[in-house]
Parts: structure tokens; C-alpha cells; sequence
């Protein structure tokens, strides 16, 4: 492995890092919230399918009246 000189290395990643296509303001906003519903919708689905099994589990087992 060739070492390389940290002033070069640096130079590499700044043009690297100009490569990148970085996403606007508005895209980030737009996925952000995005990500914040999935995950509000994951939350519910969850709690539901947990009630309705804990709910099945008791009556199965004649705790449930």
C-alpha cells in the first residue's frame, strides 16, 4: 500500500467531495418528513398488531373474560 502525503489526501477528498450531487433544501425537508410519517405509521401498525395479539393470546388462554 503506497503511502501518501496528508496534503494530497486532502486535495483527493475535496475533489471527491465535488463530485457528489448533494441534495437541495426542500428534498431533505420533503424525505425528512417522509421518514417521520413511515415511521408514525410503523409505530401504529406495531401497537395494533401487539393489542391484537396480546388480545388473542389471553383468550386462548382463558384469561380474557
Amino acid at each position: 500500500m503506497a503511502k501518501s502525503n496528508p496534503v494530497q489526501f486532502v486535495q483527493e477528498v475535496r475533489s471527491e467531495t465535488s463530485k457528489v450531487t448533494w441534495p437541495t433544501r426542500r428534498e431533505t425537508i420533503v424525505t425528512t418528513v417522509m421518514v417521520f410519517i413511515m415511521v408514525v405509521m410503523a409505530a401504529v401498525f406495531f401497537f395494533l398488531a401487539d393489542q391484537v395479539l396480546s388480545y388473542g393470546v389471553s383468550f386462548v388462554l382463558g384469561l380474557g373474560d
